[in-house]
């Protein structure tokens, strides 16, 4: 039986899943360490994984929050809905995402298939481009023109990047062929944009521009992929390489569970701490409010002072927060990063989103058409169009009770045109949208209660949904990535970490907050004096090893 892809690497191949189940646990703290504080800076998902396995380990971790647990992991509930929530962050989670995964499981949350287009979950897609409007279970059912937009698609991986080899060695956790398979890209393809990667390939270059056309707006997996097109190819070979763009699933009753179960979470075992004890209890139900400023103290220590003008000082620091805001947001003290790293922070490009929310009295959108060319079809089926909605999700909990549609799932320009609207205009927008693809639904007629929208690059606290790596960003990403390894920095650089996913390979994805979250408890464990089981070692044990590939500078 074939392995299944996982999230392992490809920069830095290091088993966090494996580390996460061992029963050694992730290290241990000198005795006189015991109850050191440690500030984390953010209460996402990264922040509280760190705060979490930090507090097993007998560290006391101070989180400070600015907003609201969960950062991008936001499930907004509709009033009166009955549970039914908004995913205004991340709402799709593929099955790699193994060490995610390890913490939804140990929350005991149920997932189910996401909605996504052409699989079973979404019942049927509609896909509305130039006019034209296809329905579709399989891509049997589309135009011949979109099965060779998805052959090209795989012919020029192969061909571009060895790809079914690269994945086997992903699969199997052959680390040195993966590592020479993956470090012979990098060089390669850093400086080059995806669009230059589809448009050059000769799979794609014996077609015509109409299928990159529509290779853009309807893309693979999760759909459209033009807003990517400016980015590094490097990035695209890393969602497509790690099955992070299929296999993915939701989280019955909302994902923001799993940072607010992490915080109420009472571990079987754990160091220093009695039994019970949980991050809630730590700090009396609530986190501090948010950091202001980050300065090296007379002691050595860093000082936080939150929102308040209260200062803590605290033996080491974790930053979780999106890296613009160390410049707009927090007064940090300049020598705590080195100017390398700066440029590194500060050229972190972050891509706009929005979406928009309503709720409706019941799943209609399943009745079947009664007559008409699509009889025995849905009313409606996930929908991937080039008007101003883009994606368009439904979100069943059940015959006869409400449900949620996500209008409109959109980025980059697309995100910006909604930027200056109200929710109910971007809702006016997007039904006028769908109405022109389907004249004959009366969405209007079953939303009850009001809408809800997200522009993440207007939150102070967010400035962006997620990064998006330029051409020749791998060098500042290995820099943030590897700054957790700090033995050979100054003293003065020493005992502030950084993780999220916007320091992971894998932006966008929250298995990049987690892993490096991860890094960081190893960081902060090293940096305190404490150290790994010698039968578990950690990343930063393999890190000299298997490290990602460093570019000259």
């Amino acid at each position: 039986m074939q392995k299944p892809v996982t999230i392992f690497g490809p920069d830095f191949p290091f088993a966090y899943d494996d580390w996460l189940a061992h029963p050694a646990g992730l290290g241990v703290l000198p005795a006189e360490r015991l109850g050191t504080e440690v500030a984390i800076v953010g209460a996402g998902m990264a922040g509280l994984t760190a705060a979490y396995e930090l507090m097993k380990l007998g560290v006391k971790p101070v989180v400070y929050e600015a907003s609201r647990l969960g950062g991008r992991l936001r499930s907004q509930p509709f009033e009166g809905g009955q549970g039914v929530v908004a995913e205004l962050g991340g709402m799709r989670f593929p099955a790699s995402s193994r060490a995610f995964w390890h913490y939804v499981d140990l929350l005991g949350l149920r997932s189910q298939p996401f909605p996504n287009p052409l699989t079973p979950a979404a019942g049927c897609t509609v896909v509305d481009l130039a006019g034209q409007t296809h329905w579709a279970r399989s891509l049997d059912d589309l135009p011949p023109l979109f099965r060779e937009v998805a052959e090209a698609w795989g012919q020029a991986l192969e061909g571009g990047a060895g790809f079914s080899g690269l994945q086997q060695a992903l699969r199997e956790r052959d680390v040195p062929r993966l590592k020479a398979l993956w470090d012979q890209l990098v060089p390669l393809w850093d400086d080059r944009t995806f669009y230059d990667f589809v448009a050059q390939s000769p799979a794609f270059a014996v077609l015509s521009f109409r299928h990159r056309e529509v290779f853009g707006q309807v893309g693979f997996g999760t759909g459209g992929w033009d807003s990517d097109f400016p980015n590094s190819m490097l990035e695209i070979l890393r969602v497509v390489l790690t099955g992070c763009d299929e296999d993915q699933h939701l989280i019955e009753g909302g994902v923001q569970q799993v940072p607010e179960g992490l915080w109420q979470h009472a571990p079987a075992q754990m160091a220093h701490w009695p039994a019970g004890t949980t991050l809630a209890r730590l700090h009396g139900g609530a986190p501090r409010a948010g950091v202001e400023a980050l300065k090296r103290a007379p002691s050595g220590h860093i000082a936080v002072t939150d929102t308040w003008g209260v200062t803590r000082e605290h033996a080491a620091v974790l930053v979780t927060c999106q890296s613009w805001l160390l410049t707009t947001q927090i007064d940090c003290e300049e020598s705590l990063f080195s100017q390398p790293l700066w440029m590194a922070l500060d050229r972190t490009r972050y891509m706009q989103s929005s979406k928009t929310f309503v709720m409706v009295d019941r799943p209609f959108w399943k009745d079947l058409r009664p007559d008409g060319p699509q009889q025995g079809w849905p009313q409606m089926g996930m929908t991937l169009t080039d008007r101003l909605t883009r994606g368009t999700y439904f979100f069943d909990n059940g015959p006869d009770r409400p449900a949620a549609i996500c209008l409109s799932y959109a980025w980059m320009s697309d995100a910006l045109k909604m930027l200056p609207h109200s929710t109910e205009k971007r809702v006016e927008l997007a039904l006028s949208a769908l109405q022109k693809i389907y004249p004959d639904v009366d969405i209007r007629s079953h939303i009850i209660g009001d809408p809800i929208s997200v522009s993440w690059e207007a939150d102070p606290h967010f400035l962006g949904a997620f990064k998006g790596a330029l051409p020749g960003h791998y060098r500042y990403n290995h820099r943030m990535y590897g700054h957790f390894m700090q033995d050979a920095l100054p003293a003065a650089e020493r005992g502030i970490f950084l993780a999220g996913d916007d320091i992971s390979w894998t932006p966008a994805w929250v298995e990049g907050a987690v892993q490096t979250a991860l890094n960081a408890v190893w960081g902060v464990v090293h940096h305190l004096g404490g150290a790994c089981h010698a039968a578990n070692p950690g990343p930063g044990e393999a890190y000299p090893q298997i490290g990602p590939l460093a570019l000259p500078e």
